[in-house]
């Protein structure tokens, strides 16, 4: 089924060096970008980490330090990149949980602000775990009905993840061809930072969701023990999830 799109829509994955988005980093990119019109754009292009990439990692993706030593920094291409998928909706499979917290903390140490909060976010795998509880390498063969060559390659699996999404718009009628519908229905929940720190409640407010506080309004808390958010600054948490500390406890400065 085509794609039923208002904006260009992004389907991408990431291969890193492990899966800690405040320490690994991001080896290798391949995206695939569909317009509305059916027009498809492919690339793939490798980073280098400025770190050694552990041997487990290696033996999963097969990329070796030697394969990205000559090749730019994340730093180097952000703006470039950035522009690529501006104004575009962004597509995965478990992107939502990992590939975008991670593309979103890159972007930051890079120092490029992207602003990805009007964006419509599908996660592939969300929709297939709601409707048959598999992997990508199943969901393929069971929805597309080939098996999945060169899997844990970005450019393979993110070709096999767009195919996966058609698919199953194909298959499940009650899945609406429409990127909001697609977004929301592929969300567990409704993060305000992308590592999912804090969410939003019923009304709407920022709650924290871990530690001692979870379950508290964010503002509550910034307000009755200050040293909170010196403890979020300071401690080893995504640079996304401090911004948005920081971005709640200037607001309570300003509407005083």
């Amino acid at each position: 089924m085509r794609l039923n799109l208002k904006n260009p829509l992004v389907f991408f994955d990431l291969e890193t060096t492990g899966i800690n988005i405040v320490k690994d980093r991001i080896i290798e990119i391949s995206y695939v970008k569909v317009f509305p019109n059916g027009k498809e754009e492919a690339r793939t292009f490798r980073v280098n980490p400025g770190m050694p990439i552990p041997p487990e990692s290696t033996a999963i993706h097969g990329i070796k330090d030697e394969d990205v030593k000559d090749c730019p920094t994340f730093k180097e291409i952000a703006k470039s990149f950035a522009s690529q998928i501006e104004g575009c909706d962004l597509a995965g499979y478990n992107s939502n949980r990992f590939d975008i917290p991670m593309l979103v903390e890159e972007f930051l140490r890079a120092d490029v602000d992207i602003d990805l909060n009007r964006r419509k976010f599908i996660d592939v795998q969300t929709i297939f775990h709601k409707m048959e509880q598999r992997t990508l390498s199943a969901a393929y063969k069971f929805y597309c009905g080939k098996n999945l060559e060169n899997a844990h390659t970005a450019a393979a699996d993110t070709m096999a993840t767009y195919e996966v999404l058609q698919a199953q718009l194909d298959r499940y009628p009650e899945l609406k061809n429409d990127v909001a519908f697609l977004s929301q229905y592929s969300s567990y929940s409704n993060n305000v930072d992308f590592a999912g720190r804090m969410v939003y409640n019923d009304k709407g407010e920022e709650v924290i969701n871990f530690g001692k506080y979870k379950g508290r309004l964010v503002e509550e808390v910034l307000r009755t023990d200050p040293s909170y958010y010196a403890w979020i600054m300071n401690g080893d948490f995504p640079l996304n999830t401090k911004k948005m500390f920081t971005e709640i406890r200037l607001r309570g400065f300003n509407s005083k």
